[in-house]
């Protein structure tokens, strides 16, 4: 089992330096929904598989389609369409496949030998809800609006961007024309 640690952690910080080192945003979302599952995979091999569930549930899930909901909203007119085109062809999504390939193997074989991937004791969903609403309630409450503020910043940011663009554009079509 120790073994399966080791191999989850590389693939998680592989996919963490890919996610940090790729220009296009959509690669790196996918990169780091990757290395979300690799963390998933190590919390359930430490012996915590509800904070595993979390970390597939909400961050490789809620918050990743939050971001790409971000991108989507940051639309680039036709040059996007055209990149967006680029970026689904099947030798983008090789890498990201096959560590996510090793990583369901991995949960494959962990699963097998269930009892023997667990070393800690178990905590419960009542028992983290407790302590999430309890005396970490204002911690969570401020990750919420931290968040809410990183879309309201990327909408204005984009939006932006988008209206001199398209400033722009007006400016070379009334240039080209006689």
């Amino acid at each position: 089992m120790e073994s399966l640690f080791y191999l989850a952690s590389v693939i998680a910080l592989a996919a963490t330096v890919l996610a940090l080192s790729r220009a296009n945003a959509t690669h790196a979302l996918i990169y780091l929904i990757v290395s979300l599952l690799a963390v998933a995979v190590i919390f359930f091999l430490l012996g915590a598989p509800f904070a595993a569930a979390l970390e597939v549930l909400v961050y490789a899930g809620a918050i990743m389609v939050l971001f790409i909901f971000v991108i989507m909203m940051l639309n680039l007119g036709a040059s996007g369409v055209a990149n967006e085109r680029q970026w689904l062809q099947p030798r983008h999504w090789i890498v990201p496949g096959i560590l996510a390939a090793l990583l369901f193997g991995e949960m494959l074989v962990a699963l097998q030998h269930h009892s023997a991937a667990l070393s800690g004791t178990m905590v419960s969903p009542k028992a983290v809800a407790l302590k999430l609403f309890g005396p970490y309630v204002l911690a969570v409450e401020i990750a919420s609006m931290l968040l809410l503020a990183g879309l309201v910043g990327a909408y204005h940011l984009g939006r932006r961007f988008l209206a001199r663009t398209e400033i722009e554009e007006e400016l070379q079509e009334r240039e080209a024309q006689p």
